[in-house]
């Protein structure tokens, strides 16, 4: 999937998303809205899924924080 990318400068940017990188979107975006279920309804939908304080618990939030490291970087990419 290729998605460019302009700003309102004379300076455009073009970016290519991967798969790793619509991965990262994907989890990060599960990821937020588990967020939002823990902020507002008290409910951790990951626990729910694989239970209370599971390594597959653990094993998501890393995941889910890896994905936002790589969109980082993509950020960083974009703003060059």
């Amino acid at each position: 999937m290729n998605l460019k990318i302009t700003s309102t400068s004379s300076a455009s940017h073009s970016c290519a998303f991967g798969v790793a990188a619509t991965i990262a979107l994907v989890l990060l975006s599960v990821g937020g809205l588990n967020w939002a279920l823990a902020g507002l309804l008290e409910f951790d939908l990951v626990a729910a899924i694989f239970g209370p304080a599971t390594i597959f618990n653990r094993i998501v939030y890393v995941v889910v924080g890896l994905a936002a490291v790589c969109a980082l970087t993509l950020l960083l990419k974009m703003s060059r």
